[in-house]
C-alpha cells in the first residue's frame, strides 16, 4: 500500500500543472479577439438576465422567501440525518433508508482535509 503522504503530495503536483495548463490555455484565449468580442456581449447578456430575474423575483417575493426557509430547513435535517447515522454505525447497527420508490440507500463517508493554519 502506498505511503499516504506520497499520494497526498502527487495530487498536489497534478493540481500544480493543472493549473499551469489552465493558465496558459485562458492565456491564449484572452489573445482571440473574437474570443473577447464573445465575451462582452456574454457580459451584456448575463446583465439583462439579471434584470429580468429581479423583476421576477420581486413578483415572487413570499414564494422565494419560501425556497430560502425550505433550504434551511433541508440543510438542518441532513445534519441530523447525518449525526443519527454516524451515530449507529458507531455503535455497530446497520443502516437502512428506503425512499417513497422503494429505492434504497446506503451511507457513504468522505474524508478532506483542509490546511491547517
Amino acid at each position: 500500500m502506498q505511503d499516504i503522504q506520497e499520494i497526498f503530495n502527487k495530487i498536489e503536483e497534478s493540481k500544480k500543472q493543472m493549473k499551469e495548463i489552465k493558465a496558459s490555455f485562458k492565456e491564449a484565449l484572452e489573445g482571440v479577439q473574437e474570443y473577447q468580442g464573445i465575451q462582452e456581449q456574454m457580459k451584456t447578456m448575463r446583465e439583462k438576465r439579471k434584470q429580468v430575474e429581479q423583476t421576477i423575483k420581486e413578483q415572487f417575493a413570499s414564494e422565494i422567501t419560501k425556497l430560502e426557509d425550505l433550504k434551511i430547513d433541508i440543510e438542518s435535517d441532513m445534519e441530523v440525518l447525518t449525526d443519527i447515522a454516524i451515530s449507529k454505525i458507531s455503535k455497530g447497527e446497520s443502516i437502512g433508508i428506503t425512499d417513497k420508490y422503494s429505492n434504497e440507500y446506503e451511507p457513504i463517508f468522505k474524508v478532506k482535509f483542509k490546511k491547517v493554519t
